[in-house]
């Protein structure tokens, strides 16, 4: 199994990642400041590092430089500050990839598996990247969806929407985990923006919208995939 390290000090985000990390069949240590983020690493075999730039005792650019002094595990900064000049300096410091909050925790997936891939870890020991319900096929890597093998023209979140259910088959998502999840820890919209999303969902995917067989609701509660 391969093992991820969530370094941060915000407590929630660590929490999210590491859910959402172990669900994709991942082994997840967590740390919550730069200095016992190098104790892990010294100590323990890390096919990964996530770590968050503004941090107590050690920020991330300094614990990245001094990972760098005796490891070449792959690092991906996580960090609110979006500049430029902030990215360009973790990168020369020995960062791996970069990305901002409030984030998509499906796209952190999605870049943690590419890294991986460039590192040279073998894609057997990642999940199937193709899922597969009745007619419905989706390729999680192309990010492509097919009904009855016809290409199916999804948005970005309507994707993320559908590929986080189809991993979890028979859980249900309220509202508000699912605007967590997809669109960001700390998004500002309408919990009506998902309803929307799962309507358009519906008519791109069911055979009868009105009668969903594959996008379910639990009512009262939020929407889940069929099991």
């Amino acid at each position: 199994m391969m093992r991820i390290l969530v370094v941060d000090d915000e407590k929630i985000i660590v929490k999210g990642i590491k859910f959402n990390l172990e669900n994709e069949g991942f082994d997840v240590e967590t740390a919550y400041n730069g200095e016992d983020a190098l104790e892990i690493i010294k100590n323990v075999h890390l096919d990964l590092v996530i770590l968050d730039l503004m941090m107590p005792k050690l920020d991330g650019l300094e614990t990245c430089r001094r990972i760098r002094e005796f490891s070449t595990v792959p690092i991906i900064m996580l960090t609110a500050k979006s500049e430029d000049t902030d990215k360009l300096l973790g990168f020369e410091y020995g960062a791996d990839d970069y990305i901002t909050k409030p984030f998509n925790i499906l796209e952190l997936k999605s870049r943690v598996r590419a890294i991986l891939r460039r590192s040279g870890t073998s894609s057997s020991k990642f999940k199937n990247t193709r899922l597969i319900a009745d007619s419905l096929i989706i390729d999680t890597e192309q990010r492509n969806a097919y009904l009855d093998g016809t290409p199916v023209q999804l948005t970005a979140k309507e994707f993320d929407l559908v590929e986080l259910m189809m991993r979890n088959p028979g859980r249900v998502y309220s509202r508000d985990n699912l605007l967590n999840i997809v669109w960001g820890y700390e998004y500002p919209g309408d919990m009506r923006t998902v309803d929307v999303h799962i309507r358009r969902l519906r008519e791109k995917l069911e055979a009868n919208p009105a009668k969903p067989e594959l996008i379910l609701t639990k009512w009262g509660v939020g929407y889940y995939f069929k099991a």
